[in-house]
């Protein structure tokens, strides 16, 4: 029987202008890139990193 798997809401509340062209590109990975904007994602050890690299743009919605 497969695991199920969990998912995290990311919700993008700063901004990518005047930022490092990683960060901007780790926003576009995430599927965010404006202000506001919602994703549900797959819960891994790969998004997590990206989502640590952006943690001061970034809010993780809990349920």
């Amino acid at each position: 029987m497969a695991a199920k798997k969990t998912t995290i809401r990311v919700r993008q509340t700063g901004s990518a202008t005047r930022r490092p062209d990683v960060q901007r590109r780790i926003l576009t990975g995430l599927g965010l890139g404006r202000i506001g904007k919602e994703k549900e994602l797959e819960d891994t050890p790969a998004i997590r990193g990206m989502i640590a690299k952006v943690a001061h743009m970034v809010t993780v919605i809990e349920g």
